[in-house]
């Protein structure tokens, strides 16, 4: 059953008008074998490496053979138009999901590549920060949508904005882990502080599965000083919680957007392409 969905789905992928079918086809044809896990990529701090984590992760994972989505909560949706979309022409988003009872999360959906799927975010996601701090629980909205989602899935990747507000806290009550990407910049740490605090309150009031997946490097200069004193910091403070690979301040993951693909795509053999490898093995090997 699984191999024949993937080959109809396959087929009409190769019509690129067709991509949304066969996104939506997916969810109707596919069956999951292993549970959910739900992942947010948080930090405050701009800059840290949240949406190309989201999106090199969620790629690396996907070539393993997980079905893994993607979420854009990020009202600059850097992470949809990376994808090809168009933020401004979507007309089913993560804001439609946030604001409204309604919308299934299967139908906001789109195809990204094998493998590998969005909920896109639309402009209109800022506004959605202004309407949901009067919404009646209003910090549930995402958990909720995707309670009463089916979607058979492996891995959800929620791209966070540069925040602690309302869309951040929705993957944080949603997820199940936190990934905190910080730029191998002094800093870059100190926001991390601030993070865990609204972690604690949240997993004490809201979400007590909530739990630190682990703390990612990202930006490393290997001949910087500066970026060695900060990975070392960070594992002073955070221990085994630091993944052990580091992502490399490489080039191709910055040139990697303006081609609408992953870094894995645009230059598999980078270094960066290698080390989003490594750490979608090791996230997919603690399932």
């Amino acid at each position: 059953m699984e191999e024949s969905a993937q080959w109809i789905i396959d087929s009409i992928a190769n019509d690129v008008n067709s991509v949304h079918v066969a996104s939506r086809l997916f969810f109707v044809l596919y069956s999951s074998l292993m549970p959910l896990r739900m992942i947010a990529i948080a930090n405050q701090k701009g800059g840290a490496g949240k949406t190309s984590t989201a999106l090199n992760l969620g790629a690396a994972l996907a070539e393993l053979g997980a079905q893994v989505l993607l979420v854009d909560l990020d009202p600059q949706c850097a992470l949809t138009a990376s994808c090809n979309l168009d933020p401004y022409a979507v007309n089913r988003s993560t804001y439609s999901i946030l604001t409204r009872d309604n919308v299934s999360v299967v139908s906001c959906v789109r195809n990204v590549a094998r493998n590998l799927h969005i909920l896109p975010g639309s402009v209109d996601l800022a506004a959605a920060e202004v309407m949901l701090t009067s919404a009646p629980n209003a910090p549930f909205r995402l958990r909720d949508a995707f309670a009463r989602s089916r979607a058979p899935l492996d891995y959800v990747l929620f791209d966070t904005p540069p925040s602690l507000a309302i869309l951040t806290v929705n993957a944080l009550v949603a997820a199940q882990e936190l990934l905190i990407p910080v730029q191998c910049q002094y800093l870059s740490m100190r926001g991390v502080r601030a993070l865990l605090e609204t972690v604690w309150l949240i997993h004490k009031n809201m979400n007590p599965r909530l739990d630190l997946l682990g703390v990612l490097a990202t930006m490393y200069r290997e001949h910087s000083d500066h970026s060695r004193q900060v990975v070392a910091e960070l594992r002073h403070v955070f221990e085994d919680k630091v993944f052990e690979m580091l992502i490399p301040d490489d080039d191709a993951v910055a040139e990697a957007p303006a081609s609408k693909k992953s870094v894995l795509a645009y230059q598999p053999n980078s270094e960066a392409a290698s080390a989003f490898r490594q750490l979608a093995e090791v996230i997919h090997h603690e399932r």
